[in-house]
């Protein structure tokens, strides 16, 4: 009894803004960890129900369509940051003004860019872009614009996670897409039971059920909880747009850069080897980044909280934080290597003889997951503060390089699948190292310059 009175006091007891974020992290964990499990268990499920080529050619267009989110051109972190800053003024005329303003301005960009994705769709090849068979291209071809449409949809909802991270309550904000996840499994379920194997109907589901979602919570918290700044037409004010667009296109950039990461590997990967590459390399990426998952939610609850203490200047609260946020990181980063070790069983039990990851692929993957976490909570205290001009400029870097990079690795020095996960290494080093200088000089007051923007 005691101990559990000493951990609750551990956990929810000190300052008023560490309780809070502490309440979210161990709320989030049971969340991401139901999302894990439910994720995990779409992976054989739905590779079942498809086959290993129609299942790479999915994941391959989601990662297209991720590039979608970068036309918000960074709104939706502009908005998180300064809807965090007006709220730790008590501004709530300026809070409702900036959540007007970005729904506006999100609800235009993406509603001109649906209107030009069904003109220009019908035009593209897809089964020449995807390297699949000609005869599947009719079908990929509806499939994809019914998916791109979904996905505009989608993003002018989606604003509502940001307004819930700005009032640090990040823990509401991970329920959405593990709530999209559970109601895509049960129907995804529901399928392989009555309905034959069909790509268009499983691109369907997954693309319709974060939409049932973000409107459910969109007229919750928008239309009861946080009313009184809630969107309304005449709080839009296109002059702000500079406020939220200037830390915005910032974080637009930066994002394109995690996106390179991502989907050009599944472009390179599908273009070089095919589908079938698309779906190993997905498999390893989702089991070796589950410490970064973990380590999302811890840091994800902190960034609102960081942007409200440097607003009050409370930097002995963000020295404590970002300690005890380093020790987590050193436990996670021992996760990943004994991860490791037993991956090819955990393969197993997972996929059965399904799909077998190779060995090479499994230690590049490692490297690239502790090398992610090593300045973690460094990152999400620059992003919580504003302070990304660093990023951004290793953002513009990254972009040049990594698609040369994969190609080098793969092709002329023969690597193979595994050359991709290099390249994200090669560009993910130096960005790490950057980071832990910049916190040191930020918090110490001796930045200045372009470590100090």
């Amino acid at each position: 009894m005691i101990l559990l009175t000493k951990i609750k006091n551990q956990l929810f007891g000190g300052h008023a803004r560490t309780s809070k974020a502490n309440k979210n992290v161990l709320f989030s964990f049971l969340i991401k960890g139901s999302s894990i499990a439910c994720q995990f268990a779409l992976v054989p499920l739905t590779l079942h129900y498809l086959d290993k080529e129609r299942y790479g050619i999915w994941l391959t267009i989601f990662s297209l369509l991720g590039w979608l989110t970068f036309f918000d051109i960074g709104v939706g972190n502009g908005l998180r940051n300064k809807l965090s800053e007006a709220l730790a003024n008590n501004d709530v005329r300026m809070a409702k003004t900036y959540i007007s303003t970005s729904y506006a301005i999100v609800g235009a960009i993406f509603l001109s860019l649906m209107v030009i994705l069904w003109v220009i769709c019908p035009f593209i090849n897809w089964s020449r872009v995807l390297n699949t068979s000609p005869g599947l291209n009719a079908e990929l071809t509806k499939m994809v614009l019914f998916v791109f449409t979904f996905f505009c949809i989608q993003f002018i909802l989606g604003l509502i996670g940001n307004v819930l991270f700005a009032h640090q309550e990040p823990a509401l904000s991970n329920l959405i897409y593990p709530l999209a996840s559970v109601l895509s499994l049960i129907i995804i379920f529901i399928m392989s039971r009555t309905v034959p194997g069909s790509l268009f109907w499983v691109a369907i589901v997954f693309s319709c059920s974060p939409i049932i979602v973000l409107l459910t919570f969109n007229i919750i918290f928008l239309g009861k909880k946080y009313r009184e700044i809630a969107p309304s037409f005449k709080y839009v004010q296109f002059k702000l747009s500079k406020d939220l667009f200037g830390l915005g296109v910032q974080f637009f950039i930066i994002q394109i850069a995690a996106m390179v990461l991502y989907s050009t590997s599944n472009i390179i990967l599908v273009q070089l080897f095919g589908p079938e590459e698309v779906t190993i390399y997905n498999i390893a990426y989702k089991y070796f980044t589950i410490a970064l998952m973990i380590n999302g939610i811890i840091t994800a609850t902190y960034w609102s909280a960081f942007t409200d203490a440097y607003v009050r200047q409370e930097f002995d609260w963000v020295k404590r934080t970002v300690k005890r946020m380093e020790k987590v990181t050193y436990l996670l980063m021992g996760m990943v290597i004994v991860s490791t070790l037993v991956a090819n069983w955990v393969f197993y039990l997972w996929l059965g003889n399904s799909v077998k990851v190779p060995f090479t692929i499994q230690i590049v993957m490692c490297i690239y997951a502790l090398i992610s976490l090593i300045a973690a909570p460094q990152h999400i205290f620059l992003n919580g503060t504003g302070k990304i001009r660093i990023q951004l400029y290793s953002a513009v870097v990254t972009i040049i390089i990594t698609i040369p990079l994969s190609i080098l690795f793969c092709k002329v020095l023969k690597v193979g699948p595994a050359g991709v996960i290099l390249a994200m290494i090669c560009t993910t080093l130096p960005v790490t190292i950057l980071y832990k200088i910049q916190y040191d000089k930020i918090i110490s007051g001796k930045a200045k310059g372009i470590w100090n923007q």
